[in-house]
């Protein structure tokens, strides 16, 4: 054996050292990770991730993951010629887009995300958010005039059922959960993934909340990844929003992770799904790779 050889073995088990006490620490903990933004557009991407999250499980951790699917959403859409509508940010959801975004969520976005942890050897499973998500209807508001205007059927969770995904989870099947809701009288409802994400975490009391998107994380400068913040205490986002830092969409998804964290869960990531093993990094090694947000 060359001596290259040897210290790449060495270098490939000083790696399994320093997630150790990690592995140890979080194990039997509950992992909430939201999968979105264009990480979800590449095959490989997807089933590297949906490995990583199977490697979770089988080191003692408890994951859900809940996805989005805006842009296959979007995609689907044009095909069958309905125009896409977006107010103030928020996709307009008429009865017409709503049965195409029930469709797309479960059968096109889910099924491809449950059967890449299947192929990997994990066991996944659909919970839908219409089955466990309870929501009433929201409205779309300026954020320079504060007018409010109707975007239809979009909702905001005001309750999540635990039972489904806690039984799942002791049985070491991980969840995969579609981000739609119901109404008290039945009807479906388009849910910001990211916003259920945060919900289903507090309601699981979750260790960890990790979302994957296509962001590095929280920049100084959005034009400039080497500002990025590793961490954040809840205590600093004011100062960060005052300073114009944290603004834009960043910006309700940073109030909902601080609204988490005062909720029940621990730790709150944003990492780069891009990245290969960007999960892992985040978790397992002393710097991470991208933003923790943490209470003080």
């Amino acid at each position: 054996m060359d001596s290259n050889h040897k210290e790449n073995l060495i270098h490939k088990a000083d790696v399994l050292m320093e997630a150790l006490p990690y592995i140890q620490q979080f194990r039997d903990s509950i992992a909430v990770i939201k999968f979105g933004g264009s990480a979800m557009e590449d095959p490989d991407l997807t089933a590297r991730t949906m490995r990583d999250i199977v490697m979770l499980e089988a080191i003692g951790m408890k994951v859900v993951v809940v996805h989005g699917g805006g842009k296959a959403i979007t995609a689907r859409l044009k095909e069958l010629n309905i125009e896409t509508k977006f107010v103030n940010g928020l996709r307009f959801t008429d009865a017409a887009t709503i049965e195409v975004v029930d469709d797309v969520l479960h059968n096109q976005v889910n099924r491809t995300l449950v059967d890449a942890i299947l192929k990997t050897g994990g066991i996944g499973a659909q919970i839908s958010g219409k089955r466990i998500l309870r929501c009433e209807k929201t409205l779309s508001r300026d954020p320079i005039t504060g007018e409010e205007s109707d975007v239809g059927f979009v909702g905001r969770v005001i309750g999540v059922d635990a039972r489904p995904i806690l039984d799942s989870l002791n049985f070491r099947i991980i969840p995969v959960i579609t981000p739609l809701a119901m109404d008290f009288h039945g009807q479906p409802y388009n849910i910001n993934a990211d916003l259920a994400a945060c919900e289903i975490a507090m309601a699981l009391h979750a260790r960890k909340l990790v979302f994957l998107s296509d962001v590095p994380g929280v920049l100084r400068d959005p034009k400039d990844e080497s500002t990025l913040i590793s961490e954040i205490r809840t205590s600093a986002v004011p100062g960060l929003v005052e300073s114009g830092v944290l603004s834009g969409g960043m910006l309700p998804k940073i109030r909902s992770c601080v609204n988490a964290i005062e909720n029940g869960v621990t730790q709150v990531h944003m990492a780069d799904g891009r990245l290969p093993h960007s999960l892992l990094l985040e978790i397992f090694t002393n710097t991470g790779v991208g933003t923790q947000i943490i209470k003080g």
